[in-house]
């Protein structure tokens, strides 16, 4: 199955400058399988989103269907065919 992932601006430089990314999932996958899905081709987003023990780093948000991962299961949330998972950068200011 397909799941695309929306690709922010500050990210798009490790993904050919692409700002949508359709990768092949198995069925039944979980945002875990599909984050390693995106790894593969493009390796240089791994430390960008997650840490060094595999977990999404503290200022990175991702949406799985509009749904915040926090409230939904965290990596564990299931990805359904054909959804999408936008990564979301925390912006912060002052």
């Amino acid at each position: 199955m397909h799941v695309l992932f929306n690709i922010p601006g500050p990210l798009r430089e490790f993904t050919e400058n692409r700002s949508n990314v359709r990768v092949e999932v198995k069925e039944g996958a979980d945002l875990r399988e599909a984050l390693q899905a995106l790894f593969v081709p493009y390796p240089g987003l791994q430390d960008r989103v997650l840490t060094e023990s595999g977990e999404i780093r503290r200022h990175v948000n991702i949406f799985v269907a509009r749904e915040d991962i926090r409230y939904t299961g965290g990596l564990a949330t299931p990805v359904l065919a054909g959804a999408e998972v936008s990564i979301v950068p925390a912006i912060s200011g002052g």
